[in-house]
């Protein structure tokens, strides 16, 4: 069995599932409907909505624990060329995930996927670094520098 988890592929898939994942979900439909000629297609799997237990651990090492429960929605279609498309995100959007899987589906196709990365990921990313550039400035100018001095005994 081969490890696929460094497979370029794979980054890339990764990294534009990752967009439509976390994108708002008003300015993906916003970008969808700026598309030209969404080809037809159809659901393998309707968007439906369900809960996944989340895990984590302390400082990213030691045993799992459950934190909670958290919201997901997915999808699956297929294009009439035969490519699937998947899409999970978080929360209860079932358009959005319908629309993050026909574009994880026209992504894997060559003659579709450099106008898809270009108009709609290449964006959804810039846009998300944009928040957590903002994001980030907003948590440093509330840090505070705790310190200890120490009195030295004369």
């Amino acid at each position: 069995m081969s490890n696929t988890q460094g497979d370029p592929a794979n980054v890339a898939r990764q990294r534009w599932m990752g967009a439509l994942a976390t994108a708002p979900g008003s300015r993906l439909k916003a970008m969808w409907d700026a598309l030209d000629g969404i080809p037809p297609y159809q659901m393998l799997r309707a968007p439906e909505t369900g809960l996944i237990m989340t895990r984590g651990r302390v400082g990213g090492t030691g045993a799992a624990f459950n934190i909670g429960e958290m919201t997901v929605t997915r999808c699956s279609v297929r294009l009439a060329d035969g490519t699937v498309g998947h899409a999970y995100l978080a929360g209860r959007d079932k358009a959005q995930a319908e629309r993050a899987a026909v574009l994880d589906a026209l992504l894997q196709r060559s003659e579709t996927a450099a106008a898809i990365q270009e108009q709609i990921i290449q964006p959804l990313l810039d846009e998300r670094e944009a928040r957590d550039r903002s994001r980030a400035a907003k948590v440093a100018a509330t840090k505070v520098d705790f310190f200890t001095m120490v009195r030295g005994e004369d």
